[in-house]
């Protein structure tokens, strides 16, 4: 069976799951020492499941198997505390509300009959003994999956004890399926924001979810890094921050991120270090001293270096996504004030952005070019002496006009593109270059009239007020200015007839078409 569906923030769905079936079909299947769920027309939410079924599937997910603490570092007695604590806190609190005592009292009741064992174990008691197979847990706990991606559904799970179960068993099952399962459906609910009140506030969880990074199961990682990251999304960001600060905690994320061969949980992972650096007044300010300490922009670098090699060797479309997410968080580094020198100054890292950025076939890895773009525009405006170094070069130009198309619909990489091409164009010094040379610019620049015109196309109804992109729209008219000037001096130097006859799109109208396009929105 394939695992729940996951979700994201921003693809909150109500679509209509499967057929599930009817509460009338599930009292009929149910075991006679299970107490009726409510009927729906008891609940205040609307909702196109049978609340009665989500509620008798948290029930079926309750914990029957017994582990030892040797997959967490908590004791016996701590998991006892923490989940008899967790069921009667919220049992008592249940109470105070007619409602929610209708909404919860039934899995209670369920929960009312876990009993502590000598042994160390959790299990039913022996009157309500349920035997309750792996893939028949696995089956309703994909369904459950499912359910939380919708945020409807995820409120009636959350109001329903859904947390403390799922606690249960993370604290108490050997089966790395089921401690995915449980990570899964919490990452989904992660997606909601009434239910992520509910997941910091349920005692231990926060802390029994940062044990699992200790785990070697690579789908078990993967789940606890996209739940760690949208909760640093959320608006509970600064209370995950909290409970992620410890060193030790710290060391074993980077250590996952260094030595995993899973491109997935590498992208995992990552988008995890990216969700840190991108929150730069909450976040970032608790945690990246930390990581830098501990090496993390020589880290991001390492890897860079890899994809890079593997890019060059065999493209494989599952890691474009690692090499996209690693850039982003180079990026979101190198504008950090405080950190952003451990980016500029490296030469490594300029030479691997420099190397992709003029890669033959952009196609495949356009976004990352367009980052690698980003990342050496924001290390020129920290060290501008690099330009001269890189000036000379045409194939950069030519592979950074080449870039503009992919970077249509955000203003600040196309900005960000702008400002590298005129820095390298102001370079130029027309009166005093040979012949030759002013030739080859001119040429290149003629060859790329249809990019050039398209994208000031682009600036002109996506920006027409220079708004809000005022500044970067500068950029790009000093440019304009620019290739006015060698193409007005070509047109006077004594060398015009010979260069005319030397190339034939030349002959095609190309340099007085590039010339009134640059005089007109130079213009605008």
């Amino acid at each position: 069976m394939s695992p729940g569906r996951q979700q994201t923030a921003v693809e909150e769905q109500e679509g209509a799951p499967a057929h599930y079936p009817s509460a009338v079909e599930e009292q009929e299947e149910a075991p006679g020492h299970y107490p009726f769920a409510p009927s729906d027309e008891l609940f205040d939410i609307t909702t196109t499941v049978d609340p009665s079924y989500i509620i008798s599937l948290i029930r079926k997910l309750l914990p029957t198997d017994a582990r030892t603490s040797d997959n967490t570092n908590m004791h016996v007695n701590q998991k006892e505390e923490i989940v008899s604590s967790q069921f009667e806190s919220r049992f008592l609190n249940s109470q105070q509300s007619n409602t929610e005592t209708r909404d919860t009292v039934d899995v209670f009741g369920q929960l009312g009959h876990l009993e502590v064992r000598d042994e160390g174990s959790f299990q039913l008691s022996e009157n309500d003994s349920v035997s309750v197979k792996e893939d028949t847990w696995e089956e309703y706990g994909c369904i459950l999956w499912d359910l939380a991606a919708s945020s409807t559904q995820a409120e009636v799970m959350v109001r329903n004890l859904v947390l403390e179960v799922l606690l249960a068993n993370l604290l108490v099952s050997q089966s790395t399926r089921v401690t995915e399962i449980c990570l899964g459906i919490i990452g989904n609910l992660a997606c909601h924001e009434i239910s992520r009140k509910y997941l910091v506030s349920t005692d231990g969880l926060m802390e029994t979810i940062l044990h699992q990074l200790f785990l070697d199961d690579t789908p078990c990682l993967c789940e606890v890094f996209r739940l760690l990251t949208l909760g640093l999304q959320g608006s509970e960001r600064l209370t995950w921050a909290a409970v992620l600060q410890s060193e030790h905690i710290m060391r074993r994320i980077l250590w996952i991120v260094e030595n995993t061969l899973n491109p997935h949980l590498l992208e995992k992972s990552v988008g995890l270090l990216l969700a840190i650096l991108e929150s730069r007044d909450e976040v970032a300010p608790i945690l990246l001293p930390s990581l830098v300490k501990l090496g993390l922009p020589n880290l991001l670098i390492n890897l860079l270096a890899f994809e890079m090699d593997k890019l060059k060797c065999d493209r494989l479309p599952e890691r474009y996504p690692v090499l996209d997410i690693i850039l982003s968080a180079i990026e979101s580094l190198s504008i950090i004030d405080d950190y952003s020198q451990e980016i500029c100054s490296n030469k490594e890292l300029f030479q691997l952005i420099f190397d992709l950025v003029e890669s033959p076939d952009k196609v495949e890895v356009a976004n990352s070019c367009v980052t690698a773009a980003v990342i050496i525009s924001n290390i020129l405006t920290d060290r501008p002496e690099l330009v001269s170094e890189i000036s000379q070069d045409l194939s950069f130009l030519e592979a950074l006009l080449d870039l503009l198309p992919f970077a249509s619909e955000d203003l600040e990489s196309r900005g960000a593109i702008w400002s590298i091409i005129t820095r390298l164009l102001m370079q130029v010094n027309e009166s005093k270059m040979g012949e030759s040379s002013l030739h080859q610019y001119i040429s290149l620049l003629a060859n790329k009239l249809d990019l050039i015109e398209e994208d000031l196309l682009d600036h002109q109804s996506v920006d027409p007020d220079k708004e809000p992109g005022k500044s970067n729209w500068k950029a790009t008219t000093t440019a304009l200015g620019k290739i006015i000037s060698i193409l007005t001096h070509l047109s006077t130097s004594k060398g015009c007839a010979a260069i005319n006859h030397s190339d034939s799109h030349l002959y095609d109208g190309n340099i007085e078409r590039l010339l009134n396009c640059c005089r007109k929105f130079t213009k605008c």
